[in-house]
């Protein structure tokens, strides 16, 4: 596929800073940086970077909040051919070491918040060579470690040569197995959607230069970097939170008087919950997309009369890079049967629903929805098995099972591969399963996603003891602790004889579900952490 050669992100970085290099690019916390800073500092990290050996196809990893050296971080990889891994700063010291492991990270910035978790792995890492620190002692100068390693490096532009289809970024996202797997994105993911938006006159999705636009999710994610890419290429200011807290959203909103915002439907009734909030409070936003769940009649109600402006649904994986299906918000009216749906392909994407022999299936037959995307992933970093199993040709087997409409709606249905969501968050259940297995007092487990009126879904072991054997949902929380990450931890443990299995072996998830939705109850969110 042939794309324009300024489809990346050292380019749109460097235009920026001459046609509007004065416009803010990036607010986080009290600090504002524009698009000519930007591009001035990720060009001195990236000349940093070659001084301490980068070069092309070099991983750098980066563990730490969101901030904009996070974003001034993956700018800089860009310029010089890196390839930058964000590591979810949520995760264990087992977790992080495979991450660096896996990836053969050469070089890691880190928050000093962090720097333990590294400490503890670091000496297994003969590939991690260098250390840097973000920021120093002080809170109020969160880049004062970074500048100093960077003291001596010149504001030039790297003299390297990137094109849409080089990889940037690596983002980690764990499969049905619940081994993290380094899903590789080129350039052209953050290119592909937009551009084909406008080819189509289609305004589902659009982004203008005189956007704010709200970065509430995690940037370790596709839907945070995504999110942020989409808003930087068009040139608008991103108002970055370092952890999305209700409270704060709601703030930063008013303060900045915001326009656009990706979020899951349970950060949006976290919002409308706020004291004070009425329909004064969001009078700037034009456009809210979500994604992960959708949206209730009743939240949704809600939303159209204090929001008071469109909503999309979006439909996406960190595979796809980009979004692949839209519910527009000419759909988004209550009652209507089709917010039931994922929405329809985008201008440029195609979905389609096959058997499991591949074949496509016709209009409401349930099979997996497969995807071809221009902005689709370049592979799994190491893994060319399970890329081909994933990239079958063009097209992306997602894992979901779903239906087509005869109008082109895409249904989901269960997910094939049991991921629960958890307020936007991926959780995969045979990594906690195997943990729980490892119990001397579990013999069986199964781990579920049970539906939650807060966070969407709420994590749920079932468990069958071995004889003779004891133990407590509580003994249960504290032995997963450092194990995985708190938000992994099962809020609800329920003890059975057995599991209901298949003819060939197979835990029944589905039944398993569905037993536990009858008697599920609305849990604390201190019970998230096991408490």
């Amino acid at each position: 596929m042939t794309l324009p050669e300024d489809w990346t992100l050292a380019a749109r970085a460097e235009a920026h800073a001459l046609h509007r290099g004065d416009h803010v690019a990036v607010h986080c916390q009290d600090r504002s940086i524009t698009y000519a800073e930007l591009h001035r500092c990720s060009n001195r990290t990236a000349q940093a970077l070659r001084t301490a050996g980068v070069v092309a196809g070099t991983r750098v990893a980066y563990l730490g909040r969101e901030s904009e050296y996070y974003y001034s971080t993956v700018l800089a990889c860009a310029k010089i051919g890196a390839v930058l891994v964000p590591v979810n700063w949520r995760l264990t010291a087992g977790e992080v070491d495979h991450v660096l492991r896996d990836s053969g990270a050469r070089l890691v910035f880190a928050e000093r918040e962090f720097q333990p978790v590294l400490d503890r792995v670091r000496a297994g890492l003969p590939d991690l060579a260098v250390v840097v620190t973000l920021d120093g002692a002080d809170p109020r100068d969160p880049g004062a470690g970074l500048r100093s390693w960077r003291a001596g490096a010149t504001e030039d532009t790297p003299e390297h040569r990137c094109g849409p289809h080089d990889a940037v970024v690596q983002i980690y996202t764990s499969g049905t197995t619940g081994r993290p797997k380094g899903v590789v994105l080129a350039h052209r993911s953050f290119f592909t959607l937009p551009a084909a938006m406008g080819e189509a006159g289609v305004g589902w999705l659009d982004w203008r230069s005189d956007d704010v636009n709200l970065i509430s999710l995690p940037g370790l994610g596709i839907a945070g970097i995504g999110w942020f890419m989409h808003g930087f290429n068009a040139g608008a200011t991103n108002v970055v939170m370092r952890m999305y807290l209700p409270q704060d959203a709601v703030r930063l909103i008013v303060r900045h008087r915001v326009t656009t915002t990706f979020v899951a439907p349970a950060m949006l009734a976290m919002m409308l919950d706020e004291r004070g909030v009425g329909p004064d409070t969001f009078t700037s936003m034009r456009k809210v997309a979500y994604g992960a769940a959708p949206i209730s009649t009743g939240l949704l109600q809600r939303c159209l009369a204090v929001f008071a402006c469109e909503f999309a649904q979006i439909y996406a994986s960190t595979e796809t890079g980009s979004v692949a299906v839209c519910l527009p918000p000419a759909d988004h009216v209550p009652g209507s049967p089709l917010l039931r749906a994922a929405g329809r392909a985008c201008p440029g994407t195609e979905v389609k629903v096959v058997d499991r022999a591949g074949r496509p299936l016709p209009p409401g037959q349930v099979g997996e929805v497969c995807v071809r995307t221009p902005a689709r992933m370049l592979g799994y970093w190491n893994l060319p098995e399970a890329t081909a199993r994933t990239l079958v040709g063009e097209w992306l087997h997602m894992g979901d099972a779903g239906h087509l409409d005869e109008n082109g709606y895409l249904f989901l249905g269960d997910r094939m591969n049991d991921t629960i969501i958890v307020a936007g968050q991926n959780i995969y259940p045979a990594e906690i399963e195997k943990e729980l297995g490892d119990h001397p007092a579990v013999a069986d487990v199964a781990v579920v996603g049970v539906t939650h009126p807060e966070w969407g879904e709420a994590v749920h072991a079932c468990l069958v003891s071995r004889p003779g054997a004891s133990v407590t949902p509580r003994q249960l929380a504290v032995y997963l602790r450092g194990r995985i990450a708190d938000y992994k931890i099962p809020v609800e443990y329920h003890f059975v004889t057995e599991l209901p299995r298949n003819p060939s072996g197979k835990v029944l998830r589905r039944v398993v579900r569905e037993r536990l939705a009858a008697q599920a109850r609305p849990v604390a969110a201190a019970a998230v952490k096991g408490d």
